[in-house]
């Protein structure tokens, strides 16, 4: 299970080091473009049912076929190095607006990869409406 939040920045490489924590888990690993402007990272077991969602996706409409093909024709493995360093593709990159500062963020099965400024608003947003959310 991933959890927490890290902040880090990506070198001249455009490399970002995982946290400790998470690179057990993701000796092998997938990055993709994910919704609200992210990239995802996940396990390989985790990616086959992110994959499957995706090309059941591509079935139900031309939409869907539409957001499937950017998925996956920009989905990357990325093995850690000695480092545990990952390597993000500019691509990748230009997607999530990361330029230098990041935030690594566990979600569950995956984890997330924010540009710093953009996670803050997303995480401020959210944090706002669990306090909101009510018992129906």
């Amino acid at each position: 299970m991933f959890l927490g939040e890290h902040e880090h920045s990506l070198d001249s490489k455009g490399r970002v080091i995982l946290p400790a924590r998470y690179r057990e888990a993701l000796a092998q690993a997938y990055v993709a473009g994910e919704r609200d402007g992210c990239l995802s990272l996940w396990p390989p077991e985790d990616f086959a049912v992110r994959a499957e969602e995706m090309r059941e996706r591509a079935r139900a409409s031309a939409g869907g076929r539409r957001v499937a093909r950017a998925f996956f024709s920009n989905a990357e493995v990325a093995t850690p190095d000695r480092q545990g360093r990952i390597a993000i593709p500019p691509k990748l990159r230009a997607f999530a607006g990361l330029d230098r500062e990041v935030v690594i963020c566990g979600q569950f099965d995956h984890v997330e990869i924010w540009d710093a400024g953009r996670w803050a608003e997303h995480e401020a947003r959210g944090a706002a409406e669990l306090a909101r959310e009510e018992d129906d």
